[in-house]
């Protein structure tokens, strides 16, 4: 059956659609896109899609929650860009761990110049897995990425020459204790190298092979053999909590310094390995001194033209509303 969307507070059908659609365009863990949304007169939920959890990878819905918490971070914006205020509630009912977020579009606001900004890069924005050029991100560029994780309440530290070096053994752990679970590698095969046609997953177009003594171990989605570059930045997000509605303000957080970097001409990917084998991503904080919980590590640089992975339609990701908005 198809459903129609619904019109919500101050927004339009037409209006409430865009926002969806922006919504859509986030990065998820192999490109799963694990959220469910649902407009009513009051407003749009936004919830978990339970049927697209990585039980391998993914066992505790950490990356479901970051994903989720990037997919709310666009609808919020592309909201606010319609000159509309998105209240928004985390985790607004208890009992359903499935319902992460209600938005409700109040009154007219003066629109944000910088939200503009990053609303108009959220069609632009998509994750690059080739090797980086050589030419460094430059200082300013990484302080208005590190304002944009403070801005949703997460901190992007500044990593001296040993957390790196640390960072970059962490990375090859991790991949090393990835490849060796045949369970993890059968799972990570279900989703990538899909041909054109599926609408979910990493196809064959979007990523590529990187040599085996590349700095920063990047997964072989199935391409390119280009060899590596000198050296990508590599940054880590983090919060002081590791509860879910942490993990969806880190997934905000994520996207806030996604669109940032795509509005400054900067390229992006995810360096997942060592947040997602749990032992190491206790080390990895350990690195960082304690106090954060390491929830992403991006891979930041100017890359080569890539293909676009595919998403979902609208009528894939509705589901009618709960009383919240009914």
């Amino acid at each position: 059956m198809t459903l129609h969307v619904a019109p919500a507070g101050q927004l339009s059908t037409d209006q409430v659609a865009s926002a969806l659609r922006a919504a859509t365009l986030a990065p998820s863990t192999h490109n799963t896109q694990p959220w469910l949304f649902a407009s009513g007169p009051d407003g749009i939920e936004l919830y978990a899609d339970a049927d697209r959890t990585l039980p391998v990878v993914d066992a505790d819905r950490r990356e479901l929650l970051l994903s989720c918490g990037a997919a709310l971070f666009n609808l919020r914006t592309a909201i606010h860009a319609m000159g509309v205020h998105p209240a928004t509630s985390l985790m607004p009912r208890r009992d359903d761990p499935d319902l992460l977020a209600l938005v409700l579009p109040q009154a007219t606001a003066p629109i944000d110049r910088r939200l503009a900004v990053l609303a108009t890069a959220i069609p632009k924005r998509h994750t690059n897995r080739t090797p980086f050029a050589a030419e460094p991100v430059p200082a300013a560029a990484i302080g208005r990425l590190r304002h944009a994780a403070e801005v949703e309440h997460a901190w992007m530290p500044q990593l001296d020459a040993g957390q790196v070096a640390g960072l970059r053994d962490l990375v090859r752990k991790s991949h090393r204790v990835q490849m060796a679970d045949p369970a993890f590698v059968a799972e990570w095969q279900r989703w990538t190298g899909r041909g054109q046609g599926n609408r979910d997953g990493v196809p064959f177009a979007a990523g590529g092979t990187v040599a085996a003594d590349d700095t920063w171990v990047l997964r072989d989605y199935g391409t390119s053999s280009r060899a590596p570059s000198a050296g990508p930045l590599v940054v880590v997000i983090g919060t002081f909590g590791d509860t879910p509605t942490d993990r969806l303000r880190a997934g905000q957080a994520m996207q806030r310094v996604l669109l940032t970097a795509t509005a400054e001409g900067i390229d992006a990917s995810f360096v997942s390995q060592p947040v997602e084998v749990p032992a190491v991503r206790a080390q990895l904080r350990d690195l960082l001194g304690g106090g954060l919980w390491p929830q992403i590590v991006l891979r930041l640089g100017y890359g080569s033209p890539v293909s676009w992975t595919p998403r979902r339609t609208l009528d894939d990701v509705l589901v009618e509303p709960s009383p919240l908005i009914a």
